[in-house]
C-alpha cells in the first residue's frame, strides 16, 4: 500500500509541475479546482477547473 500511495504523489507532482510550466498559474488553479471539487464532492467546482483546464490546452489551436 505504500508503493502506491508513494507512486500517486509522484504522479500528482510531475502533474503540476507539467502543467505550472506549459500553462503557468491559470493550469495550476484548473488541477486545484477540479481536485477540490471532486473532494468535497461539489461539480460546479470541479466543473469550473475542468472548463478552465480545456480552455488552456484549446486555447492554441483557437
Amino acid at each position: 500500500m505504500p508503493v502506491i500511495a508513494l507512486i500517486s504523489a509522484v504522479v500528482v507532482v510531475t502533474v503540476e509541475q507539467l502543467l505550472q510550466w506549459r500553462y503557468g498559474a491559470a493550469g495550476l488553479l484548473g488541477l486545484l479546482l477540479v481536485t477540490v471539487g471532486i473532494h468535497a464532492n461539489r461539480p460546479g467546482v470541479s466543473s469550473a477547473g475542468a472548463v478552465l483546464l480545456a480552455l488552456l490546452v484549446a486555447r492554441p489551436a483557437l
